[in-house]
């Protein structure tokens, strides 16, 4: 079997820079596997860690059992109580889009719940955030606007049946 190689301390911002242009370019796995050589070597790189998290959610699409628990697993590794707040609930947005995308008949009542999480964490956030900083509000905006403008996110209905006892 062959072994990973290790960059250098100072290739990082080089490292960094590609992986977020790996993004960009829809390549999410090749943004993943640069990250993961940076915290090999510099394992609390705030920088790496919120690429590495984007990156797994641009996967839910295709590998969400497996993505959304590494990411969830990273967001907890981030320094503030802000940005865990913030990255945890874009987690839950991103996967309401992911369940929404893949459709079928669970998938607006399942988005629901996820925009439900997504926004009591940008709540969350929004309390933690420094008062020039209003990106979980830019995303809050986008949950409210996502649940009102699409009919099929709704909330699963209640079941009400009761059998008849004699």
């Amino acid at each position: 079997m062959y072994e990973l190689k290790r960059i250098s301390a100072a290739a990082i911002p080089r490292a960094l820079e590609k992986a977020e242009r790996y993004r960009l370019l829809n390549e999410p796995a090749e943004a993943e596997s640069i990250c993961l050589d940076v915290l090999a070597i510099d394992a609390g790189n705030e920088r790496a860690l919120v690429t590495l998290v984007l990156a797994l959610s641009d996967q839910f699409g295709e590998r969400m059992v497996v993505a959304y628990p590494q990411a969830e697993a990273r967001v907890a590794e981030l320094p503030t109580a802000y940005a865990r707040e913030y990255y945890g609930a874009l987690l839950c947005e991103r996967r309401a889009r992911a369940h929404r995308k893949r459709g079928g008949t669970a998938s607006g009542p399942t988005a629901h719940g996820w925009l439900l999480r997504a926004l009591a964490g940008f709540e969350r956030a929004i309390a933690l955030r420094e008062p020039d900083n209003d990106d979980a509000i830019v995303r809050w905006n986008t949950c409210v606007r996502m649940l009102a403008n699409d009919p099929g996110l709704k909330a699963a209905p209640v079941d009400t049946f009761h059998p008849l006892l004699e």
